[in-house]
């Protein structure tokens, strides 16, 4: 199906592709090497390493998070040695985009492959304080300006699912914004906003004037613009300019009209001899400049006339017309990219060995039965921490990047992997593409974790060609889909925890003063009373962790080299049990979810 999308797609002339997948782009790399790739903000670009990256995988551009400030969109944008894209109005996720398993999770409907339920919207308690998850939707046309000295190179308006109202207020404001014009602010939210607008992360003011939900009075006021926003659209906008060349003599008329490299010429009626008003070039302008019901406006106009002559209106109008159309049946004719043949060398198979047992804790006073777990993952502040750690486990110890890593703190990282790197951490995991670029600088070796979103074979065997040593797959595949994997890169699967569903860059249990006395572990309650876990990030970032965890040690475990027990806010003595019903393939004693494994996803 991938291979016919890409037959369609290089078929149509489109300018270019936006990519998550890494099968999707290596697909589009080897087949279709002309048409620009750009990466998409579902893989969570949020920082410089990040954008390097998607550099060195061949994108020509990337969409960043929408959760950066200017100054970070700044820095990205001057080193990252490709075009950077940012949303500029629309719906505003609560969630990192590319880190959300929310409506997967509870509703099996996967935000990942575009089919998003919107379960953040529904009202979710932090506190006494509703829709805890529910952000105003993103507009910073008023820092266009800003952007485009910050060396943005596109701006993107977010319009899933709106109607043709909504899409012609936002793209006349952000055109007429692009264009040192004023735009109608009052009309922009009156036809869809949650409670107004913001740009609480552009600027950095990330607080709970953020938050808001669609409410009556946005319904109604939506109600009183649509009909005259209809105007905007019912007539086509003239932008694609058009130079004319209009001649005239005794035998013959002619006009030329072209728009880049694409013209046409057309020939009019025979000019005759003027007995009352001569044609001159101002009357052909007249006419020639009618270019209304298309989408063409004329930038220049040349005429050559010889004197004397006369020629009526309507055949000027009509070499307009007949050139207009014939220049727009050009100009819409698909200019097909250069097809490669398909390659039909089939992935390398993986079979797994030994399967290992892997433990990922939260914090150092978790670890317990260490000693049947063959590789364990600490956060790397942890591990700094408790450096006599490094000696005590040896090579099976392994430092967690933060899966969310913004400018502020992208040195004191840096010092600190050194410092542990020289103590002798040799590999660490990451869950996001930035510490691809990280354990390459430092010569370590680097595992992938599950944020990393790898849904097939060739994602695998794309990842083991950028360095992975080992990768764990994405959550959302079926056991069965999973035993299936091809790609000759070691594979894992997490088989316990309270995997995160979202990650905040404004956390959702702040309170009016921030974080205030927060202890780092607030939850969450859902419409029907159900507690979700916030795990702290260093009040860098948070993770809405499941209500339930997952734990399949009693089920039909597909053939992986590992498991990992994904610790969060389990104590000692919970986490020892756990790995040891592992080792003895238990039935729970706790309620439990399978995740997606059985049950699939949409």
């Amino acid at each position: 199906e991938l291979e016919r999308t890409i037959e369609e797609v290089a078929g149509s002339g489109a300018e270019a592709v936006i990519i998550q997948d890494l099968a999707v782009m290596a697909a589009f790399r080897d087949r279709c090497p002309d048409i620009h790739r750009h990466a998409s903000t579902q893989m969570t670009i949020h920082n410089l390493d990040g954008a390097k990256m998607a550099a060195d995988m061949g994108f020509d551009r990337v969409v960043l998070a929408r959760e950066l400030t200017l100054g970070e969109i700044e820095k990205i944008s001057a080193h990252c040695g490709i075009e950077t894209e940012v949303f500029i109005h629309g719906a505003l996720c609560m969630c990192m985009s590319g880190a959300c398993y929310l409506s997967a999770m509870l509703g099996g409907r996967s935000g990942n492959r575009g089919l998003c339920a919107q379960p953040c919207r529904l009202n979710f308690h932090s506190g006494d304080r509703e829709y805890a998850l529910s952000l105003k939707d993103l507009s910073i046309i008023d820092h266009v300006e800003e952007l485009r000295r910050a060396g943005v190179a596109s701006l993107k308006i977010e319009g899933r699912m709106k109607r043709p109202e909504y899409v012609a207020a936002a793209v006349t404001a952000c055109r007429r914004a692009v264009e040192g014009q004023d735009y109608d602010r009052e009309t922009l939210r009156a036809v869809f906003s949650r409670s107004g607008f913001t740009d609480g992360y552009l600027t950095g003011k990330r607080d709970m004037n953020m938050f808001g939900y669609r409410n009556r009075e946005d319904v109604t006021a939506a109600s009183g613009v649509l009909r005259e926003l209809e105007s905007l659209y019912r007539q086509e906008r003239q932008y694609v300019p058009v130079k004319m060349s209009f001649k005239a003599d005794k035998a013959r008329s002619e006009l030329a009209v072209w728009s880049g490299e694409d013209s046409v010429c057309v020939e009019g009626p025979t000019p005759e001899k003027a007995r009352t008003r001569e044609l001159v070039p101002e009357s052909v302008e007249k006419s020639l400049i009618k270019t209304g019901g298309t989408p063409f406006r004329v930038d220049d106009i040349h005429c050559e006339i010889e004197a004397g002559l006369s020629m009526p209106a309507s055949g000027i109008n009509d070499m307009r017309r007949r050139a207009l159309g014939e220049l727009l049946e050009k100009l819409e004719e698909p200019r097909p990219w250069t097809l490669l043949p398909e390659n039909r060398d089939a992935v390398p198979r993986h079979e797994p060995g030994h399967r290992q047992l892997w433990g990922r804790f939260f914090k150092v006073e978790q670890i317990s039965a260490e000693s049947l777990l063959e590789r364990i993952i600490l956060p790397v502040g942890e591990i700094s921490a408790h450096p006599e750690l490094i000696k005590k486990f040896g090579d099976r110890l392994t430092g967690e990047l933060p899966v969310l890593l913004f400018d502020g703190d992208v040195s004191s990282l840096a010092e600190t992997l050194k410092e542990l790197k020289s103590s002798g951490l040799k590999s660490i995991m990451c869950g996001n593409i930035y510490g691809i670029n990280v354990a390459r600088r430092l010569g370590m070796e680097v595992i992938g974790g599950f944020g990393l979103n790898i849904m097939n074979s060739k994602s695998l065997e794309e990842y083991a060609g950028l360095g992975l040593a080992a990768a764990t797959v994405s959550i959302e595949l079926t056991a069965r889909a999973i035993g299936e994997l091809g790609g000759g890169l070691p594979r894992g699967m997490v088989a316990y925890g309270r995997v995160p569903l979202m990650r905040f860059r404004n956390c959702p249990a702040k309170g009016k003063s921030g974080c205030g006395n927060c202890d780092g572990q607030p939850v969450l309650t859902d419409r029907r009373g159900i507690e979700f876990p916030i795990e702290c990030g260093g009040r860098r970032f948070s993770s809405l962790l499941n209500s339930v965890p997952i734990y399949i040690a009693d089920k039909h475990i597909p053939d992986v080299d590992f498991l990992t027990l994904y610790f969060t806010n389990e104590t000692a003595n919970e986490a020892e049990r756990i790995v040891k019903a592992f080792e003895r393939c238990e039935q729970p004693w706790f309620k439990r979810s399978g995740g997606l494994y059985y049950r699939g996803v949409k």
